[in-house]
């Protein structure tokens, strides 16, 4: 049977700036391992909005059902831990708890890199594992091979290119193995030809460590080519809607 690891239903989340209202609505949204998604729309339709709220930096206003279900530690590969009521956790504002589930179970990648400057590019992929506590280097060296930055590792971020930045970046973000890989735009500043290579790496990377991957993206070609199921975000009525169930939830259910 198939749990999945992150669960939406009904989760609203509202915001407003002068006379400007935002409205989003994820009606439904299941996540199990292995699954990968691509969130496609125009801009501003709430793409981003939706990978905050999956990641815990911004908290619904409102939500029926908000659960994470991870891995649990010193367990046999695959076995989920007891369910967390995200919502729960807003509404006690348990910031830090929110804060240690996304260190420990995701990983993200910025449409920029996000790399730290002045630490070097080995230095940033082992960043998060550091921080964790985790032993280093890890899977870090073999991802950096896989990802064709392993020859890189003394240098700064600003010495090399913006492709080599961006699968950087890739590999700090699964360096401590997480559960759900979540990515905005990670290929938006690159050129076509790299753009699609590093979508399929991301997408190869994220299948070999068998966790969940969501890409925010504006190009649904690529999102299909690299052979991700799109999730569209959907305006309309006064509100963004967004509703995916995973294939893999609904064959255990």
């Amino acid at each position: 049977m198939t749990e999945p690891l992150v669960d939406l239903q009904d989760c609203v989340h509202e915001r407003a700036a002068g006379s400007d209202r935002f409205r989003l609505a994820v009606e439904r949204f299941t996540l199990c391992p292995g699954d990968q998604i691509a969130l496609v729309g125009p801009s501003g339709c709430g793409k981003s909005t939706t990978l905050d709220l999956l990641s815990l930096i911004v908290a619904p206003t409102r939500a029926g059902r908000f659960t994470l279900r991870m891995p649990q530690a010193g367990t046999l590969a695959g076995t989920l831990a007891e369910p967390v009521d995200v919502m729960a956790l807003w509404r006690h504002g348990a910031r830090d708890r929110l804060t240690a589930l996304r260190a420990a179970h995701m990983g993200y990648v910025l449409q920029t890199g996000g790399l730290v400057p002045f630490l070097s590019v080995r230095e940033n992929v082992l960043l998060t594992r550091r921080a964790l506590g985790l032993p280093c280097p890890g899977p870090a060296v073999t991802l950096m091979e896989t990802l064709g930055v392993a020859e890189l590792g003394r240098r700064l971020p600003r010495q090399i290119s913006i492709g080599q930045r961006q699968r950087v970046a890739i590999a700090r973000a699964l360096a401590h193995q997480p559960a759900v890989i979540l990515a905005d735009e990670p290929t938006a500043s690159l050129d076509p030809s790299l753009a699609e290579g590093t979508m399929k790496l991301l997408s190869a990377v994220a299948r070999f460590q068998k966790a969940a991957l969501v890409v925010v993206t504006h190009d649904h070609r690529l999102a299909e080519r690299t052979g991700l199921t799109v999730v569209e975000c959907r305006t309309g009525a006064g509100a963004s809607v967004v509703r995916h169930d995973s294939a893999r939830a609904e064959a255990a259910a």
